[in-house]
């Protein structure tokens, strides 16, 4: 027992000490700003009095039809409401959410119903006939919930006894929610790419999704009542936690069902939006607008990007559109984003490209990260902050996950020493910044040097036909490997390989220039990430 004074006879109390979960976020805003717009879709608003309500009966109807604590309830939805009451009526009945990516084919989604072990699924009609074949391969006989947008006429069969909208009007709006009795407790389930074997279900707890929340809102900079819209998939690590940080500040969520160049500056200038999340593609589909489909901003829209660094041809193209982006870095292990790109004012300063290179940095920890590192991870120390010796990114805190479902091998592995193992190859700047330079399987080894993927994609960028590059290694009898390059140019651009190799020579080491270029559509993930496996396969046999 203690002997400080300090830990004597001060216990922790019901009065003293709570579980931290998100849930207590929708709660403090619908009783503070009750009448404030919550979700806006299509034609439909509701207000956080509303929204909690609704949210409430959707916990009040699970509980009557039997969930209990622990059991998981799948959802195949798209950026829709009933996507943002599931974060908060599933988690009130001790139950966990498990977003399904609505782009997997029947076998995956069918393998994370089975892993899973789905009592309840709720589907948007748009993706019936995905899930029907899931349902027919999967082992589990979960009870399967409709959901028939009434802003969005689907042609999707129904496939279970009853639609969402009936189901939740059966729902109490003043159901009685508690917090969990251990705030490690599991609150979402989120399967990672599976770009090799099967996908590993990746463990939030409540503690980690309330850090997070509150950081997301830090980090963003977002003051009170933001105006939010959804063109990052809400399945995706949870929309990065989003759904549960908007409630932190009272903020307006923007449905958006399909990413759509037109729809997107058409509700930014309708709704006054403030905030958005999304991949590079995301970026690329702004950019590429037609001039019919893009409109003047009514004010500096805050883009906050992850994946690959966004070029500096891509940071100027949406600086001059009207959007301040902020540079990212994350996993489905970290809850999303938790390294950014801290900006310095002094920075501004800086000519444009030198600006670019500090913008495409993948930055700091996040709020609520306690360490980031770049290590060696044979020896687990620290790599010179030299912003040139090569180490792997490694993260540890609250908002690292639990570890992966049912696969405790490969949680150890993740966890080794104390740090969770990223997998990304980096550098670590004097001033405490990281950069990515690739994935440990994506770096290419030639003649014995280190070429970075991203670097020679990054040139390729600031060619002014090139719409979207992935460079990758193609095995050499010579040299081991060298880089492959397979593009995919902007409408009515025409330029040859010879002259994009050329382009490479001029702004590269030659060493680092593709000796192959291949123009094709680049094959990517249901999040707009570049599929580089996919393209190792081709560069094989080219």
């Amino acid at each position: 027992m203690s002997t400080s004074p300090y830990e004597r006879d001060l216990d922790k109390t019901p009065a003293n000490f709570q579980a931290l979960s998100p849930l207590t976020f929708i709660d403090r805003a619908a009783k503070i700003f009750p009448d404030v717009t919550a979700i806006v879709h299509g034609g439909q608003r509701f207000t956080y009095e509303e929204f909690y309500a609704r949210a409430r009966r959707l916990a009040s109807a699970l509980t009557k039809h039997g969930i209990k604590k622990g059991e998981t309830v799948s959802v195949m939805l798209a950026n829709t409401p009933p996507m943002l009451e599931a974060h908060y009526g599933v988690p009130m009945t001790g139950a966990v959410l498990n977003s399904l990516n609505t782009r997997l084919d029947p076998a995956a989604i069918a393998f994370i119903l089975d892993h899973a072990e789905a009592s309840v699924v709720i589907v948007d009609r748009e993706f019936s006939a995905t899930m029907k074949a899931a349902l027919e391969q999967a082992e589990v006989n979960p009870f399967v919930i409709d959901y028939d947008d009434p802003e969005f006429a689907q042609a999707g069969a129904l496939l279970g006894e009853v639609e969402y909208e009936a189901f939740i009007a059966n729902g109490d709006p003043q159901f009685h929610w508690s917090l969990p009795e251990d705030e490690w407790q599991s609150i979402s389930l989120n399967y990672t790419s599976g770009t090799t074997g099967n996908p590993k279900g990746v463990v939030y707890s409540h503690r980690g999704a309330y850090l997070m929340v509150t950081s997301n809102v830090i980090a963003a900079g977002m003051a009170k009542h933001p105006v939010y819209l959804w063109t990052l998939p809400m399945f995706h690590c949870n929309g990065w936690c989003f759904p549960w940080s908007l409630s932190v500040v009272a903020g307006t969520h923007i449905c958006l069902r399909w990413v759509r160049a037109g729809a997107i500056f058409e509700a930014i200038s309708e709704h006054k939006v403030t905030h958005m999340c999304g991949a590079p593609v995301v970026m690329s589909t702004l950019l590429n607008a037609s001039d019919d489909e893009k409109q003047a901003l009514p004010h500096t829209v805050q883009f906050i990007t992850a994946a690959a660094p966004p070029p500096e041809a891509v940071l100027a193209g949406m600086a001059d559109a009207g959007f301040n982006v902020t540079h990212v870095y994350g996993l489905t292990e970290v809850y999303g984003p938790a390294v950014v790109n801290e900006w310095r004012a002094a920075w501004d300063a800086q000519e444009p490209a030198k600006r670019a290179a500090l913008k495409a940095r993948q930055g700091v920890r996040y709020p609520c990260l306690e360490d980031l590192a770049v290590c060696d991870p044979s020896t687990m120390k620290p790599v010179p902050q030299d912003g040139e010796t090569i180490g792997e990114v490694m993260l540890r805190g609250n908002v690292v996950m639990k570890g992966y479902l049912k696969n405790p091998n490969a949680t150890r592995e993740a966890l080794a020493g104390g740090w969770f193992h990223s997998g990304d190859l980096g550098v670590w700047h004097a001033d405490g910044y990281v950069q990515l330079k690739d994935r440990s399987k994506d770096i290419i080894i030639s003649g014995g040097e280190n070429i970075s993927s991203i670097e020679v994609e990054d040139t390729f960028y600031k060619h002014p036909s090139v719409a979207a590059v992935a460079v990758v290694a193609k095995p050499d009898d010579k040299w081991g490997e060298t880089p492959c390059a397979f593009v995919e140019l902007k409408d009515g651009e025409d330029v040859s390989a010879e002259d994009l190799i050329a382009f490479a020579r001029d702004n590269l080491a030659a060493f680092k220039c593709p000796r192959h270029v291949v123009f094709r559509e680049l094959p990517k993930t249901s999040t707009g990430k570049i599929q580089k496996f996919k393209l190792r396969d081709v560069a094989e046999e080219i």
